[in-house]
C-alpha cells in the first residue's frame, strides 16, 4: 500500500534492528527521513519500528541479503510504499571467528554470502531507484579490512571485499550515484542490542585509554558520518573508506 511519505527522503538500512544499523535509523528519523529497515530478525525490527514510532516514519521490511529474490522484494517494497529511494546503507553482517582448521566451509560461505555478496545484490537492485534521486550508497567495512586479530579469516576477507567492491560501484555508478564505506573499529553496541541481549558497556578504564582518543567508540560516532556522506556537503566524496577507530590504526604498539 502507498504511503504519502510527503517529499521525504527515504532510506533502507539493511541489518537496522540492532547495533550501529539501529543508531543511524535514529539519527536519519531525526534529520527527517523516512527509514525502511530491512531485517531477518523480525524481533529486533518490530522493537525498532515501535521504539521510533514517534520520530518519524519507520517500516520493518523483512529481507535476506543473501537471497536475490528478497533484495528484489524489498526494494520492490519501499518503491511501492514510499515511491523514493536516496540511501542505501549495506549495513548487514555476521561473523563466525575460529581457528582457520576448524573454520568449515559452509561457516565460509555463510559470511561471504552475508556480508559481501549481501552488500553486492542490495547495491545492484537499489542502484536504478538511488540514480533517479542522485542518491548514496553506504557500505559497512571494517579496520579488518586493514588489520586482523587471529582467527578472523572469513570476517576480514568479507570486509576487505567490501572496500574493494565500494570503489568499484563509485566508478561504475557514477556520476548519479555515490558510494562510499565506512571502517568502524571498536565500537561498542550492548545498549543498541534488541531488548533480551541489551545492557549497559562494561568497558574499563584501560580498554578506553588504548585509544588515542582516549575512549571507545559509539554507534553515534558511526551515524554522524554516515549523515555528512549522505548530504550534499559531501558531494565531491565518492569511492572512499572512511576509519573510524579513535586512531588504533595508526597506533604502533610494543610489547
Amino acid at each position: 500500500m502507498a504511503i504519502d511519505n510527503d517529499g521525504k527522503k527515504v532510506a533502507i538500512i539493511t541489518g537496522g534492528g540492532q547495533g550501529i544499523g539501529k543508531a543511524v535509523a535514529q539519527r536519519l528519523l531525526s534529520a527527517g527521513m523516512t527509514v525502511v529497515i530491512a531485517e531477518i530478525d523480525e524481533e529486533a525490527a518490530r522493537e525498532v519500528e515501535s521504539e521510533y514510532a514517534d520520530l518519524g516514519t519507520v517500516l520493518y521490511v523483512p529481507a535476506d541479503v543473501t537471497d536475490e529474490a528478497s533484495v528484489k522484494a524489498l526494494m520492490e517494497t519501499t518503491i511501492n510504499t514510499f515511491g523514493r529511494l536516496d540511501v542505501l546503507m549495506n549495513n548487514a553482517g555476521i561473523a563466525a571467528n575460529r581457528p582457520i582448521a576448524n573454520l568449515s566451509i559452509e561457516e565460509w560461505n555463510r559470511v561471504i554470502a552475508t556480508n559481501l555478496t549481501g552488500t553486492f545484490l542490495c547495491s545492484k537492485h537499489a542502484a536504478p531507484h538511488l540514480a533517479r534521486r542522485n542518491g548514496s550508497i553506504i557500505n559497512m567495512a571494517s579496520t579488518r579490512t586493514l588489520m586482523s586479530e587471529p582467527d578472523t579469516e572469513a570476517y576480514s576477507a568479507s570486509k576487505g571485499g567490501i572496500a574493494a567492491l565500494t570503489h568499484s560501484l563509485a566508478i561504475s555508478l557514477g556520476p548519479k550515484v555515490r558510494v562510499n564505506c565506512i571502517s568502524p573499529g571498536w565500537i561498542e553496541v550492548s545498549p543498541w542490542k534488541k531488548k533480551q541481549f541489551r545492557k549497559m558497556p562494561g568497558i574499563t578504564e584501560a580498554e578506553g585509554r588504548q585509544h588515542p582518543v582516549g575512549r571507545v567508540g559509539t554507534p553515534e560516532d558511526i551515524a554522524s558520518l554516515v549523515c555528512y556522506l549522505i548530504s550534499p556537503e559531501a558531494g565531491f566524496i565518492t569511492g572512499a573508506n572512511f576509519v573510524v577507530d579513535g586512531g588504533m590504526t595508526r597506533k604502533m604498539i610494543y610489547t
